[in-house]
Parts: structure tokens; sequence; C-alpha cells
């Protein structure tokens, strides 16, 4: 039997009252999903909902974006980028370009697309014009773009990658020792290319109750059931209320491309630091579509440290979980989305941005 939001959020109320529960959810769809849907509201108060590091334009490097911007300024190329990055501020002087939005009304030519197929196209269609397609993003993204690869793309066309796994960031605050939550929301559209089973070590390695879900509040609830109830019942194990879409192993065809065309390396998080295992690099075979070295390098090694949010912004307390977005002290007052000082108000799966277009507004700073 199939159940609706209605019935979850009944089964929830009607568990045992307990302590304060603090369940993170990791992806910044999810996030939007309970915000939108006003989740928080009608949740026992005893369960506390915490966004977590799952949006892959507040965790791009900033010495990434720096690179792309100084890329698309000073060579005569085409930049391609997906359009949230576009508007990802750096911490440069108020002269320079901040935003690769800023760098095209100087006059590079920097263009939003909405897929690796985009960039193919507009490669195909300008043969003579070199083209450099900034692939940042989770899982998700970086399939397509291996599979780009895979396909052959045309010999003008290189690629800038920022792309990140996410299961990593998590162990990295589970083995910091304080993650500062209890049960884990694992994220429906990873599990669905690398399989659930990637989330196995929450439970084993760490004994925290785990569940995959989908991005309608129904399936939601239902994973925030299932966590509590295992947390009641002292039995943990890792629960995919997402059946329909997540599957054991995952999409092996997603997974064939991914290991053909990328290595995984110790990559940087912006505001977090550099985490094992969690980049993606193109492989060898694909060295000549490396735009880091089709071109000189414009990545500014000072820049390479973590903590680099502009200055005041909390964002990075907020995508480790440890603080709301309406904690941070800029938010709502110098950071909103019209005027972005950190990265976490740019993107729709950032947490501030989410929280302000969802109307929760009010600045507890």
């Amino acid at each position: 039997m199939t159940l609706d939001a209605k019935q979850w959020l009944e089964r929830i109320q009607a568990l045992p009252h307990r302590g304060k529960v603090k369940i993170m959810n990791v992806c910044g769809g999810h996030e939007r999903s309970i915000t939108m849907a006003g989740l928080r509201k009608v949740l026992p108060d005893y369960v506390e909902l915490v966004p977590g590091p799952g949006c892959p334009v507040c965790i791009c490097p900033e010495e990434d974006v720096f690179e792309a911007i100084q890329l698309a300024l000073h060579e005569d190329i085409i930049l391609l980028a997906f359009g949230d990055m576009l508007r990802v501020p750096v911490n440069v002087k108020k002269i320079q370009a901040r935003t690769m939005e800023q760098a095209k009304a100087q006059g590079a030519d920097i263009r939003p697309i909405a897929s690796p197929t985009e960039a193919v196209n507009i490669a195909k269609a300008k043969p003579d014009k070199p083209v450099v397609f900034f692939a940042a993003g989770f899982e998700t993204t970086t399939a397509p773009v291996a599979a780009m690869m895979l396909e052959g793309v045309p010999e003008n066309l290189s690629v800038l990658l920022s792309c990140r796994l996410t299961w990593p960031a998590i162990a990295m605050l589970l083995e910091s020792g304080a993650p500062g939550f209890d049960a884990l929301i694992a994220p429906g559209h990873v599990a669905t290319i690398m399989g659930p089973e990637q989330w196995q070590f929450v439970v084993d390695e760490h004994n925290i109750p785990a569940a995959v879900a989908g991005f309608t509040p129904a399936s939601l609830l239902a994973a925030m059931y299932s966590v509590l109830r295992q947390l009641n019942e002292g039995r943990y194990f890792l629960d995919n209320c997402y059946s329909e879409l997540v599957r054991p192993g995952g999409n092996r065809s997603a997974q064939t491309h991914l290991a053909k065309a990328m290595n995984i390396y110790d990559a940087n998080w912006r505001g977090i630091g550099v985490i094992p295992a969690s980049g993606y690099m193109l492989n060898k075979t694909y060295s000549a579509h490396d735009a880091r070295k089709r071109f000189p390098s414009y990545a500014d090694d000072a820049r390479k440290r973590a903590g680099k949010m502009p200055p005041g912004c909390d964002c990075t307390q907020v995508v480790l979980g440890k603080i709301y977005p309406n904690q941070c002290q800029l938010f709502g007052k110098a950071c909103l989305p019209r005027n972005p000082i950190g990265p976490c108000m740019v993107s729709d799966e950032g947490a501030c941005r989410i929280w302000w277009a969802g109307g929760m507004r009010e600045s507890l700073q």
C-alpha cells in the first residue's frame, strides 16, 4: 500500500516522543522540497531538519570559478557553464569581475547552458573557435559529462572540470567526531546513479540510521518516519524510500561511463578544504580535451585555501549543517538573491536561497 504525505505524517506523530533528533538531508533538492512544502512546521517539535552539503554551486572551489573568469577574459574562447554558476562570486577587488556574469558584461563570451549536449552543439557550430565547458556538479551532473567524452567531442571543445562526489563530505562530517546529526536522509538522484549501497557506510561504520528519499513530501516523510522508527527501536539499517527509481546497484551504464572517463582525486571544497577521494578529473585518455592542459593556467595558487568565503559570510557553516541560513550575519541584509555575497544565496539548491524563496526570512542575527 502506498501512503500519501498526510498518512506518513500521522505515522510520525504517532511515534513515541523522544529527545531532540537532528536529521540531516544531504540534497539541495530535498531542502527545496522540505521548505516549499512547509514540512518543518508540521513535524513534531523534537524533530529538527538540518540542511547539509548538497549544493554543488555552494562548494565549487573559489579558485576554479576564478580560473574560469580569467580564462574567459584573457583567451579568445567561448566559455560555457551551467546557468547558476554565472552568478557565483569570487573574492577580488570591486574593480574586477567578481562573477562570470560580470566578466560577460566586460566583453567575455560566456554562455549559460543546461546540458553537455548544448556544449557539443555550440562547439560544432563554431569549429574555428576554442570552446571551454566549465562543468561543476555532483555525480548526476558528472555522469552526462563522462558520457559526452566517451561519445567523442569536437576537437575545439575542452572541459574545465570541477565535479565532486557526494558521500565523502558526509564521511568527513561523521569522522570529525561532531557530525551534528542523528540520522541521514540520502539523496535519491545520486542513489539512482550510484546505487543506494553507497550510503551503507553511514550505518555500518557510524551506527547511524539512514534512508534514501525522493523529492515528494510523501517520500521525504517516509524516509523521516523510517529513521525515527529505527532510532526508537535501536535497530539501524539503510532504507530505500525511493524504490520507484532507486534500484540495487544503481545505473551500471552511468557508472561505467564515469569509470572510463574519470579518475578520482583528493579535491578542495569551497570553505571546507580538501576532502580525500572526493573529486572527479578527466583521465589521461582525454587529456587533449582538458582545459587546464590546453590553456595556460589561470589558477592562482594563493587562492587555494580553506575558508575562502567572502568576509562575513557563514556559507561554510550552513553547508556543514552547523547553523541554519538565517543564523548567518549577512542573511537577508547584505546578502540577498539579487545581490548574493556568498554562494549559498545563488543557486536554487543553496540553503540560503531556498529559505529566502520559501519565505523563511527572519534573521536570527
